[in-house]
């Protein structure tokens, strides 16, 4: 596993979710704050995208958008002043026609649209997130990640990303056969895309203070990386200051120094809790049996688990599966 992949797993819950939306006319609709992620993709047409809190943001065809900490939003096909924003249909009944006004027309599929820009075709998104315990590369992502489409070039649109957006304008709303199955994978596809484009477009501010946060500058340095790939790709191994520092092909110092800068604690300390955070989610998607579970995350015996889970969590690896368990049947 690597850090990206890691961090969206240890607090990924369920299955998310998606909806093609295609309207045209006068519409504003609001999206209630969200214990989780969303996104918004615009396959055709322009909107904007009024935060809480936030500066209003322009979205053209292509661009992606994420709201990694499920921030309140509205969505309107213009700018919309205090007045228009407090008559925003709330979009589960704005989308069904159950709002306070008349939904806006949809327009047909596979109709052009109209060269005033009024007409906007979008996919919009959620991903169920547990962020109790949400690794600092996701909890440090800014409240809305702006990814513009651009075309080849340099600063250009990740080309991932864009066959990820290709693949689910193609596939939401088809009905097709397997639909079931490919559209949660292409979903959590764009999801890795999205926080890889970010990490790749802030990783040259070089760690500096500010939206960027420091984890593009970790997974861009070569020696930082290099430990964090080994100790998320064998958490449970019997990683010393030594082992880790020869693997990264640096002296311990240096490697306890480039770490503990850009990740914000010592190479050991970032091991235990990431130890801790993967049994938390062992604990929440598997019946696996404590001794198991402490074995996968590199403790010898339950016992010692359990000592530093609760030392972590404030509670026992066996009622903190049992409070989770009865928060899902609630």
């Amino acid at each position: 596993m690597d850090v990206v992949s890691d961090a969206i797993s240890a607090v990924r819950i369920g299955r998310p979710s998606s909806r093609r939306v295609r309207v045209a006319g006068s519409w504003c609709t609001r999206l209630a704050p969200y214990e989780g992620a969303g996104f918004h993709v615009v396959l055709e047409g322009s909107c904007w995208l009024l935060p809480d809190g936030g500066e209003p943001v322009g979205l053209g065809p292509g661009d992606a958008v994420l709201l990694p900490h499920g921030t309140g939003h509205v969505l309107a096909d213009g700018p919309v002043d205090a007045a228009g924003l407090a008559r925003a249909v709330p979009f589960e009944r704005w989308e069904d026609g159950t709002g306070s006004r008349p939904p806006p027309p949809v327009v047909p599929a596979g109709s052009a649209v109209r060269e005033d820009g009024t007409a906007v075709e979008m996919l919009c998104g959620k991903y169920r997130l547990d962020r109790s315990r949400a690794h600092p590369l996701l909890a440090e992502l800014p409240p809305l990640v702006h990814l513009p489409y651009r075309a080849d070039g340099d600063g250009g649109t990740d080309p991932g990303l864009r066959s990820a957006i290709a693949l689910l304008g193609h596939e939401v709303g088809e009905r097709l056969p397997g639909a079931a199955v490919a559209l949660p994978s292409l979903l959590d596809l764009l999801l890795v895309y999205m926080i890889r484009s970010w990490t790749a477009g802030n990783g040259a501010l070089g760690g500096r203070a500010g939206a960027a946060g420091t984890w593009p500058a970790a997974l861009g340095d070569p020696v930082t990386a290099a430990a964090l790939r080994a100790l998320h790709t064998d958490p449970a191994a019997p990683w010393t200051n030594d082992l880790l520092a020869a693997q990264a092909g640096v002296s311990r110092p240096t490697l306890a120094r480039r770490f503990t800068a850009l990740v914000g604690r010592p190479p050991m300390a970032y091991l235990t809790w990431w130890r801790l955070t993967r049994a938390a989610a062992l604990l929440r998607d598997t019946r696996d049996p404590l001794a198991s579970v402490a074995r996968r995350v590199g403790y010898s015996t339950p016992y010692a688990l359990s000592h530093a889970f609760r030392r972590e969590f404030g509670t026992t690896p066996g009622q903190y599966r049992a409070d989770l368990a009865a928060a899902v049947a609630g």
